[in-house]
């Protein structure tokens, strides 16, 4: 098992990867950081690991490349199959088995919590073989009331921790309200679209306004 944090949304597109570019600045002058995508498809139209690369100005040290990439921007199972190339979550985990115990991850994952994998897994399942907690990233707009509540829900009715929300977009305090009332939950912070998205910018809102009270924190020693 890995020390760390999971990055997990309530659907594709929500910005997990600017999230975790975010924790990265939030918190790697305390932890040695260090940023991993096991699974990523439509590699040839969006690579996240490049662009965590320059929205967290991620030095060498701070990324583990290795992983299944793949061409269809479709999900994981179906972009496994068209390439004739199935996924195993066996083989998925080794680039992890060299690293030292002393790495603390911010893993990110494809899609969202039960995108498929493969016929017999879905990412909840890389995540239950990982062992970390879980931070969702969802929008602030409407319908993610139910889309968080029910990962919410999912993550734990497979024993699996949810850690906080961070929420993206225009803020809306009432969503906000809700999801920590019915969900149980801490929302971590609220991103705003940053124009421009900048390692920068991202620094600077993350110092500012995640996770102000450390509540990760307790994750990652």
């Amino acid at each position: 098992m890995l020390r760390g944090l999971f990055v997990t949304g309530t659907d594709t597109g929500v910005g997990k990867t600017v999230a975790a570019a975010a924790l990265l600045h939030r918190y790697r002058g305390q932890f040695p950081l260090k940023y991993w995508k096991p699974i990523q498809t439509g590699i040839e139209q969006d690579d996240d690991t490049a662009e965590v690369t320059r929205l967290a100005a991620c030095g060498p040290h701070e990324i583990l490349a290795d992983g299944v990439r793949l061409e269809r921007p479709v999900s994981p199972h179906l972009a496994a199959r068209l390439a004739g190339r199935p996924i195993d979550i066996d083989a998925v985990l080794s680039p992890v088995a060299s690293e030292p115990d002393s790495a603390r991850w911010i893993v990110e994952g494809a899609g969202g919590l039960l995108v498929p994998v493969s016929d017999t897994a879905n990412m909840a399942d890389l995540i239950t073989r990982l062992g970390l907690p879980v931070v969702i990233v969802a929008r602030t707009g409407l319908g993610t009331i139910n889309h968080t509540l029910l990962t919410i829900e999912a993550l734990r009715q497979r024993s699996i921790h949810a850690a906080g929300v961070i929420m993206v977009g225009v803020p809306n305090p009432d969503n906000r309200d809700a999801i920590e009332r019915y969900g149980d939950i801490d929302v971590l912070g609220v991103m705003p679209v940053l124009e421009p998205l900048t390692a920068g910018s991202l620094a600077a809102w993350a110092a500012a306004e995640l996770d102000r009270d450390g509540r990760l924190a307790r994750y990652l020693p």
